[in-house]
């Protein structure tokens, strides 16, 4: 049977079979084939010119909305709404959701490979933290039966300034954010700081039973390498980052954290952290 290709892509969203004769489509859903039926887009362009140049443009115009994601310091972005993302750190997902299948579906077809994720924030599903962090597809492995593995990676911080729904998932209006640039006259403080907290959170992790830490470290590739440039990046070192999903915290407290536009005090709350952590373990 011959489908409109998006129609027939919605519909699979939700089932994995013909619309029409109900027959698998498992096979197509696993190669995610894009073959057309030439004869019939010959006769659509033919006597239903009018529909079918109204139906390209609002198709298109839909695509260019999603390819302007992120183009300048506000916009709308798709939001997923799961669990904490940080900047440089992998986030794998599994997709099952018919709205998240869709939505995954628009970033790929847009180009822009880019959707927001924040964490719930309250008992509707609907609502959301004000805070979250793009993530930017790797690579998606599809499955016959329509679900998915996302590889992704976090990128921009953002803060979310307004809420809406698109094709039944949640967006969001958001400004993107960076750390304050670090004065001249607090370098020398702020080093001492980063060395300080680099320190002890390798000493504490280093301190972990034997299997925990492996544990970890083949979820987020071991301890993260010292770097000490922080203001060539708009968050900061790579490294702090990537022990943060590792400290044992309250997503709440995660998030404050990612919230921060300082890196001095996101040092600072680190530290008191790891430092809480030790008393504890040692007491």
């Amino acid at each position: 049977h011959s489908f409109c290709r998006p129609c027939l892509d919605r519909c699979l969203d939700h089932q994995s079979n013909c619309p029409l004769c109900k027959s698998t489509l498992a096979e197509y859903l696993a190669e995610r084939r894009q073959t057309r039926d030439e004869s019939l887009e010959n006769i659509i362009k033919t006597y239903f010119q009018k529909e079918y140049e109204a139906r390209k443009k609002l198709h298109e115009d839909e695509i260019a909305e999603l390819a302007k994601m992120g183009e300048d310091e506000r916009h709308h972005i798709p939001i997923f709404i799961c669990a904490m993302a940080f900047p440089g750190v992998s986030c794998p997902l599994h997709i099952f959701e018919p709205r998240y299948r869709l939505m995954i579906r628009q970033c790929m077809e847009a180009g822009t490979r880019q959707f927001g994720m924040c964490i719930a924030d309250g008992e509707s599903e609907d609502e959301f933290s004000e805070f979250g962090c793009m993530l930017e597809i790797r690579d998606v492995q599809f499955f016959p039966d329509g679900r998915s593995l996302v590889d992704c990676i976090g990128g921009r911080r953002f803060r979310v300034l307004s809420k809406g729904h698109r094709d039944g998932y949640n967006t969001a209006n958001v400004e993107f954010l960076r750390d304050v640039v670090v004065k001249e006259k607090d370098m020398e403080a702020v080093n001492k700081l980063q060395e300080k907290t680099y320190s002890e959170v390798k000493s504490w992790f280093e301190n972990l039973p034997g299997i925990q830490r492996n544990q970890i470290s083949r979820h987020f590739g071991g301890f993260p390498s010292y770097d000490a440039d922080f203001q060539g990046n708009p968050n900061s070192t790579a490294w702090l980052w990537k022990v943060l999903p590792v400290l044992p915290l309250d997503p709440r407290i995660q998030l404050k954290m990612l919230a921060m536009t300082s890196y001095k005090e996101r040092l600072e709350g680190i530290l008191r952290v790891v430092e809480y952590i030790k008393r504890r373990q040692s007491s």
